[in-house]
């Protein structure tokens, strides 16, 4: 690959920063205003895709407007003329990436997670308000400013372009996907909840040095996205307090809304975390998210609830020779007593309903003859008479 000296016929090639599937990043030397910048060369092949030209710079203008501490403001973009290489000029950030610094160490002290993470949480939360999202928050694009100690989010709009090219390399997009939401993965649309997801792969990895789900195939990644449990962090490193573990964990939620509804909640939540404090956020997703795993297959419900009603054992009662007595002959004596009592009440019952049947049928009888044949009515205190006869009799019989 061909370097150009210089861009644009303005910036000045000074040394090599990294490389991507899809760039290089070169620090460079801006001529005009006479200060260090970064310029990052699009790969020469990706100047032949015409549909990912125009959305590159469809992209870079929305980034370009981005002005905010953390985030790394796009200066310039273009075409130089010379090498026709596509190009785009950023405010260069003396000092690592956070994947340069897990190569380093393996794993971040759990302040410096904190004090990173708070940083791209209102980064990212800026820029969602602006209507941008960044689709590619990884330790490469978390670039740490060291005289202002502050963290950068790099690479605004270079996801955007490259998510519809056809021209990829299958190691990058490897080495990216741990990072991509469950909804990315599957292909939908990427939002402000993709970006909080994929910060928290970040916060996760800084503490505990490992990803959320080890995988060796975008398959495998997946698969285990949408089946396994992410390991609590406590588990593999037990002095990161337990609120600071809820509250990053909850940006791993399969479905977006079940995570923070802004990532300026996520910074708060790790803060508070840090303290040994649970925000209403933390509180209110944590409550939802137990309520959800409560929510089990009926299958399992039943069977747990047939363990749990299941009684316990009775422990052995040492046999004892029981005395000679007529305890049993008396007791067969009552049982058929009782038996013969319930079958007389039965009956009983039952000729009171009869004659509660025959009262109001006489009665009806005679209201229906004393109407058609000018009969004079029945004395009220006759049938109320009759009542009264009829609710002795069911009490005599009853008892």
């Amino acid at each position: 690959m061909t370097v150009p000296a210089q861009v644009a016929g303005r910036y000045r090639i000074e040394r090599r920063l990294g490389a991507g599937g899809m760039s290089t990043v070169f620090e460079a030397t801006d001529t005009v205003l006479e200060r260090s910048v970064a310029v990052k060369l699009l790969a020469e092949h990706l100047a032949d895709d015409e549909a990912f030209v125009a959305r590159f710079r469809r992209e870079a203008l929305a980034a370009a407007r981005l002005q905010h501490p953390n985030v790394v403001q796009v200066f310039d973009s273009g075409q130089d003329p010379e090498s026709r290489r596509h190009y785009i000029v950023m405010e260069y950030v003396n000092g690592p990436s956070c994947a340069d610094l897990l190569r380093e160490h393996k794993m971040l002290e759990v302040d410096e997670t904190v004090a990173i993470v708070s940083d791209a949480c209102h980064g990212l939360d800026y820029a969602h308000r602006a209507g941008v999202v960044h689709r590619d928050v990884k330790p490469g694009n978390l670039l740490i400013a060291e005289e202002m100690h502050t963290t950068k989010i790099a690479d605004f709009g270079i996801a955007k372009a490259a998510e519809l090219t056809r021209i990829t390399q299958v190691g990058s997009v490897l080495g990216t996907a741990a990072y991509l939401s469950p909804e990315q993965a599957h292909g939908d649309e990427a939002g402000p909840a993709s970006d909080i997801y994929s910060l928290g792969v970040c916060a996760y990895q800084f503490l505990t040095g490992r990803l959320p789900h080890e995988y060796t195939s975008l398959t495998e990644l997946a698969l285990k996205q949408q089946q396994d449990e992410v390991t609590p962090i406590t588990e593999l490193r037990p002095e990161v307090p337990p609120e600071l573990d809820q509250a990053v964990r909850l940006c791993l939620q399969r479905e977006p809304e079940a995570r923070y509804a802004s990532a300026l909640q996520f910074a708060q939540a790790i803060e508070a975390g840090l303290r040994g404090e649970a925000t209403e956020a933390t509180r209110r997703l944590a409550l939802a998210d137990t309520d959800a795993t409560r929510a089990l297959p009926v299958e399992q419900t039943a069977a747990t609830r047939a363990l749990r009603s299941r009684p316990a054992p009775i422990p052995p009662v040492e046999p004892r020779t029981p005395a000679p007595s007529r305890a049993p002959a008396r007791a067969r004596d009552d049982r058929r007593d009782r038996r013969s009592s319930a079958r007389r009440r039965q009956l009983g019952t039952f000729l009171a309903l009869l004659a509660i049947l025959a009262a109001i049928a006489v009665v009806g009888l005679v209201l229906l003859t004393s109407s058609q044949n000018d009969v004079k009515p029945v004395d009220q205190s006759d049938v109320q008479s009759q009542i009264d006869g009829v609710r002795e009799f069911i009490r005599e019989h009853s008892r």
